[in-house]
């Protein structure tokens, strides 16, 4: 059985944070955004002429594509995490699925160093499997959560975790900033070598330091029943007990439904960010890697300062206070017009985005009752809810692209998302209340 509260596993398990953030800013937030804006884009003097490409014949919109791959990647994690985590529940093993999961993005990462645009199918396809590798490892290092640390600390612990994050991904893509920057400085002369060789630094950074928790962390606790082994082996029967049980907790239930709404707005919002600054306000890849750096380093002191507010005011009011300041966002990128506007839009989205990951997570983690068994299969719901958001806001954000003409209608839209998440998120403060009454 693992110690709760134990300072070096406690820092293994953030560095799973630190090893895999990477990705997502460099592959996700920057440098593959703009290189792949950049190679699929035609502009004269500044201006848009095509953003069409052609992907296994079928005619896209560049950004929009790259958002239905991303929302078929989830959608596959969607699927197959119920399977997988309650195998990991039922044999104790989930620290292998980490491995696997990491091994598969670490190494399309690694693949993207061979993207260019004679390349795009490889390219695209590359793209979401590294997403599928990285939405993989979070759901097993999630439901790690309550085995490692008791539920005063899991606020504490959550943030340590996206901190260590930010913090490693800040390091290396300032790495990366300096070939993307200074190609000259090292010889390249190659005007695709610099982000092409980020993606292969992403792979090697992200597989390397991942063994530190790979080596520190348990395999896990086997809950073998062999009267539930064929429910077990199913997967999907898991995830029905999971909501099941559900049902007899209304505070954790509407809080997954709030989640869901609010999630499909911030999610997407991280993953879109680049390209809209890219393509709307074409600010170029210098600017817009110094713009997410911003992002990541307030982020840190978002995720503490949300943990520290928790503490005096509530979880479900902190969360509350930070949804309406993302409804406030969404309407404020509609209106956008300059890059210095951006950079003040993108420190406030900085501000809340490393404080709503961590609070949520940890405050899912303390609404499950203490001394449950199948945390995995918990978390693995909990994840599902949030694949599932990604999916309808990414095909909503790039269906809205297509329909429109315009990225800004896509943004403005997420507002509400929000909405109907911050109205549930109400909701879970009144059962709450209600919750604390009869127990008193």
């Amino acid at each position: 059985m693992t110690l709760k509260n134990n300072k070096k596993t406690i820092r293994a398990w953030a560095m799973f944070d630190w090893a895999n953030s990477a990705y997502n800013l460099v592959i996700t937030s920057t440098i593959f955004p703009a290189y792949y804006t950049a190679i699929t884009s035609t502009k004269v003097n500044g201006e848009l002429i095509n953003d069409k490409v052609y992907f296994f014949g079928i005619k896209f919109v560049n950004t929009a594509l790259t958002n239905y791959a991303l929302a078929v990647a989830y959608l596959i994690i969607a699927i197959i995490t119920p399977l997988l985590t309650a195998t990991a529940d039922y044999r104790g093993n989930k620290k292998i699925f980490m491995i696997i999961f990491t091994w598969l993005g670490a190494l399309a990462c690694c693949g993207l160093f061979f993207f260019d645009k004679n390349h795009l199918e490889l390219g695209v396809i590359l793209f979401a499997l590294a997403a599928i590798g990285y939405c993989g490892g979070i759901v097993f290092n999630n439901s790690y959560l309550p085995d490692i640390a008791t539920p005063d600390q899991q606020d504490k612990v959550s943030a340590k975790g996206f901190s260590y994050g930010y913090i490693g991904s800040v390091l290396l893509q300032i790495i990366c900033f300096a070939f993307v920057l200074k190609p000259e400085l090292f010889g390249i002369t190659n005007a695709t070598l610099p982000a092409r060789l980020s993606f292969l630094l992403v792979g090697i950074w992200w597989i390397g330091f991942s063994y530190i928790p790979f080596t520190v962390l348990p395999k896990g606790s086997p809950n073998y029943n062999k009267a539930e082994k064929t429910k077990v082996a199913s997967g999907y029967e898991e995830l029905r007990k999971v909501w099941s049980q559900l049902k007899e907790m209304p505070v954790l239930k509407t809080f997954l439904i709030a989640y869901f709404f609010y999630a499909m707005g911030v999610q997407t919002i991280m993953l879109v960010a680049a390209n809209f600054g890219e393509k709307i306000l074409n600010l170029g890849t210098e600017k817009l890697i110094a713009t997410i750096l911003i992002i990541q380093l307030v982020a840190i002191l978002g995720a503490y300062l949300m943990s520290r507010l928790s503490n005096v005011f509530g979880n479900i009011k902190v969360l509350i206070f930070v949804v309406v300041i993302w409804i406030g966002a969404c309407v404020v990128a509609y209106f956008i017009q300059n890059e210095f506007q951006f950079y003040g839009l993108a420190a406030v989205v900085g501000l809340i985005m490393g404080g709503i990951q961590s609070l949520s997570r940890s405050t899912f983690s303390k609404f499950l009752p203490e001394n449950t068994p199948d945390t995995a299969s918990f978390f693995s719901f909990y994840d599902v809810t949030e694949k599932l958001a990604i999916v309808a806001g990414l095909f909503s954000f790039g269906f809205i692209e297509e329909l429109t003409g315009n990225m800004r209608n896509s943004a403005v839209s997420l507002a509400i998302f929000f909405i109907i998440g911050l109205v549930m998120l109400f909701s879970v403060l009144k059962k709450e209340r209600l919750s604390d009454l009869k127990m008193n």
